[in-house]
């Protein structure tokens, strides 16, 4: 950073401090941690795009709840993408087995969208399981005010717009309310003694442990018991109680089980223990949790019933088809105006897309997380070498274009300050619905997740890709 804006400086490294000292960080190693990157200052929303998403989002958890208990759908939209695809073909047949478990379905989402110039908020994607980084996105939107605080200068040079207001984001205590109200519930059906317990399956080696422990502290401090296993530790310990109940040894009943691992094959892997079938023996510790009577986010038909292959089926559907999963006709209206356009893939849209600006476009396939996505020319190349049989598990989106800030912003990276003068941002939006009904006030909405890179990064990912952290002002559209 350049030495004519000290105070630039100082209040970065002041920011820095106060993320290290609050949380927001990825471990580094067992003693050391690093902070999230981030922005110094918040981004704009028109008010009246905000408080669109704000009503919508809950209508898509509403609307996702219904699709994930439809399982004939489920069946009938999957088993085109399970040929393709050997982990959705592996989710299908856990699916066959648990569609009719006694645990009862929480739904934590994340809606993803990006504010296109000319068509207003689209949605990118659904995230049902593993939607994390909410206690991330309301602790981004504290620092933002400790620096208004502390910095005033700093804070009034460098933000879109002089006279925004901040947007509140009540991430941490709107998740954890959902989380332990499902978990009481569970405890009360049963009666037993003891703490209402909550379990965090997770990831091996995990790195991003902050995000997680800052919602465990705020379910501890209203009385539920967090316990951390991944799916391995978890194999030989669950154990079958009176009634369905779930038992964990060592620690006794399981109220609530919260699915921060999963999402990807990886996760299930343990060549040690499979002698015959790739990640059989993990994923069976999944089924066994769902065959329980326990509140579970996520089920494996709400995994289903937010990819991107529904996602796409949703697209493509009239709004009198949308009212068929129990929304009426002005809530489809709405939800059909924030879905995207995609375009499955076939020989025709292969040979259609041959004559396309492909850089007005995006390949996607069914992967969670960062490094799924196709972009330019490398998309004609990766048409061509997908067989017949992998066309379901892909699909076309039309690249969104937001608009970057109206001044060049400054973002906090490894401790560096950088400006960056095309910054754009991704709203992620989260629901709580607990066995289809909202779950937190304002019908459900839990807080928003802003991810902010420069419009020359495909990969906008915080933990992944070259995205920053991001909270949100606002101003009269």
């Amino acid at each position: 950073m350049k030495k004519s804006h000290p105070n630039a400086i100082q209040a970065a490294n002041e920011a820095v401090e106060w993320g290290l000292a609050h949380g927001l960080a990825f471990k580094s190693s067992r003693g050391s941690a690093s902070h999230v990157p981030f922005s110094l200052t918040p981004s704009t929303i028109a008010l009246e795009r905000f408080e669109t998403l704000k009503k919508a989002v809950p209508l898509l958890g509403k609307l996702i709840h219904q699709v994930s208990e439809d399982h004939q759908f489920l069946h009938e939209v999957i088993s085109p993408v399970a040929h393709g695809d050997p982990f959705f073909g592996a989710l299908l047949a856990m699916h066959g087995q648990i569609k009719n478990a006694p645990r009862l379905p929480l739904l934590i989402m994340r809606s993803d969208f990006m504010d296109d110039v000319s068509q207003g908020p689209k949605l990118i994607e659904f995230n049902g399981i593993a939607a994390g980084m909410g206690p991330f996105g309301q602790r981004i939107y504290e620092l933002h005010q400790f620096i208004r605080s502390q910095s005033p200068e700093t804070y009034s040079n460098w933000p879109n717009t002089s006279n925004g207001q901040p947007i509140e984001n009540p991430a941490i205590e709107r998740l954890s309310q959902g989380l332990a109200d499902a978990t009481r519930a569970i405890k009360s059906e049963f009666g037993d003694g003891g703490s209402p317990t909550f379990l965090m399956v997770i990831q091996e080696y995990e790195d991003n442990v902050f995000d997680q422990h800052l919602l465990e502290y705020a379910l501890a401090e209203k009385g539920i018991r967090t316990v951390r296993k991944t799916f391995r530790e978890l194999k030989a310990g669950l154990v079958t109680g009176p009634n369905n109940r779930l038992l964990l040894q060592g620690i006794g009943p399981v109220d609530c089980v919260y699915l921060r691992a999963g999402y990807n094959y990886c996760d299930y892997v343990a060549k040690d223990l499979d002698s015959e079938r790739c990640c059989e023996t993990l994923m069976q510790s999944r089924i066994l949790l769902e065959s329980h009577r326990i509140a579970i986010n996520a089920t494996v038909s709400q995994q289903l019933a937010t990819s991107k292959r529904v996602q796409m089926i949703l697209s493509s559907m009239s709004v009198e088809t949308l009212t068929g999963f129990n929304v009426s006709q002005d809530e489809a209206v709405l939800i059909k105006s924030l879905l995207g356009d995609m375009q499955p893939i076939s020989s025709e849209t292969i040979e259609w897309f041959s004559q396309q600006n492909a850089s007005k476009w995006v390949l996607k396939n069914q992967g969670e997380g960062g490094g799924h996505c196709v972009f330019g020319q490398d998309i004609k190349l990766k048409l061509k070498q997908l067989s017949v049989d992998e066309y379901p598990a892909w699909a076309l989106m039309p690249r969104l274009s937001p608009p970057p800030r109206n001044n060049p912003a400054l973002v906090v990276r490894d401790s560096e300050l950088y400006l960056v003068g095309d910054l754009i941002s991704e709203i992620g939006m989260f629901t709580v619905h607990f066995n289809g009904q909202p779950a937190t006030s304002e019908q459900g909405f839990a807080g928003y997740l802003v991810r902010s890179k420069s419009s020359q990064e495909m990969e906008g990912g915080v933990h992944s890709g070259k995205g920053v952290l991001d909270s949100l002002i606002s101003n009269v559209a």
